[in-house]
Parts: C-alpha cells; sequence; structure tokens
C-alpha cells in the first residue's frame, strides 16, 4: 500500500501553480534585465533584506541572478545619531514584467515587510527601489528610470559595482565612473555579513 496517497500532511502542489511557474520560465525566453536597490534600518535588517530577495524570486516573470555584497549606510537627510543605520544591497534580476509591474511588486514586497511611509528619509523596514530597466529613460513621475538619484549614492553604485563591474546606468554612463565621483563617507562594505542568491 502507498503511504503517501493517504498522509495528509503530503499535498501534491496544486495544477494551476504547477502551470503558473512553468509559464513565468517559458516567458523568461525573452526577459529584460532590471537591477533593484534594498535598503532596512529597523528589526532585523539583514533578515529582512533575505526576505525582500526570495519574495522577488517568488515572483512569477522575476528570476534572481545576482545578489550584491551588503553595505552598511548611514541615513540621509536626517539628524545624525537620530535613526539607525541601513544595511543596503543590490540585486540583478531578469524579468518578463513590464516595469510598471515590477513596480507593484516592489510595493507589495514592502507592504510585506510593514513598510510605512510617513515621513520623507523616514526609518523604514524595507525599501525596494528599481535604480534601471533595461536602457529604459523615463520621466514618467508613477516611476523615473533610471532612479532619479542613483548616479549620486554610494549604497546604489558600490554594491552594485561589486557584482556588475561594467554596468552603465542609462543615460548616466559607466557605474565604475559614477562611484568614483561620490563620496562613500558613511557607507561602510560589511564583509561579515552575507545574503543568499535564491535556490
Amino acid at each position: 500500500m502507498n503511504q503517501t496517497q493517504f498522509d495528509p500532511t503530503v499535498q501534491p502542489v496544486p495544477t494551476s501553480v504547477v502551470e503558473q511557474v512553468d509559464a513565468a520560465d517559458t516567458t523568461l525566453s525573452n526577459p529584460q534585465r532590471a537591477v533593484l536597490s534594498l535598503g532596512a534600518n529597523l528589526g532585523n535588517r539583514l533578515e529582512t533584506l533575505q526576505g525582500a530577495i526570495d519574495a522577488l524570486e517568488d515572483t512569477p516573470g522575476v528570476r534572481v541572478k545576482a545578489v550584491s555584497p551588503v553595505y552598511e549606510t548611514e541615513p540621509w537627510g536626517v539628524e545624525p545619531g537620530s535613526q539607525p543605520s541601513y544595511f543596503n544591497a543590490v540585486v540583478v534580476l531578469k524579468t518578463t514584467l513590464p516595469p510598471a509591474s515590477l513596480l507593484e511588486r516592489a510595493h507589495a514586497v514592502e507592504e510585506a515587510f510593514h513598510r510605512v511611509r510617513d515621513e520623507r528619509w523616514g526609518p523604514r523596514t524595507i525599501d525596494v527601489d528599481i535604480v534601471a530597466y533595461a536602457d529604459v529613460v523615463s520621466d514618467d513621475p508613477t516611476l523615473t528610470l533610471p532612479h532619479p538619484r542613483a548616479h549620486e549614492r554610494a549604497f546604489v553604485l558600490a554594491p552594485w559595482h561589486d557584482v556588475e563591474p561594467e554596468a552603465q546606468l542609462p543615460g548616466r554612463g559607466a557605474v565604475a565612473q559614477l562611484l568614483a565621483t561620490v563620496t562613500r563617507d558613511g557607507v561602510t562594505s560589511r564583509a561579515d555579513l552575507e545574503l543568499r542568491l535564491p535556490e
């Protein structure tokens, strides 16, 4: 007798889920590259960053291809010492989602980790920003591409350069050159911390 078929703890994966995953994989035959910046300065920051990466990987039509080292960053635009420092990282994705859908997913990930948007520069459990999407340059106020301040932020440029030394920021040039022009004050590599690429 096959015990498995009577074991209530062993449940087959619903066909609809299998079909969704299969569809996502086949549509990834013509994916676009996207770069996302992650930051967290409340709660268990490393665990939250890893959770956000895993949630992105679990999105149909998204595959996480690279995860940067972790950087610790002093908060921007606030009094020194008034907030905990950030842990920052960059992920490179292949995706078949259009930019607007990827933005919706980024916001859904933020909401899942209880991101609160009370104040500009306020502390947050997680911040998920689309830095670049393919070679798209757009001034759409809902989603400006590339991110309008990415070229001046070492906490975006440094981890991105770590995983893609030859990367280009659309409309701005080589990430390596941009990184050479910005200050790294308050942005520290945390070699003792590590984020995993989802399996």
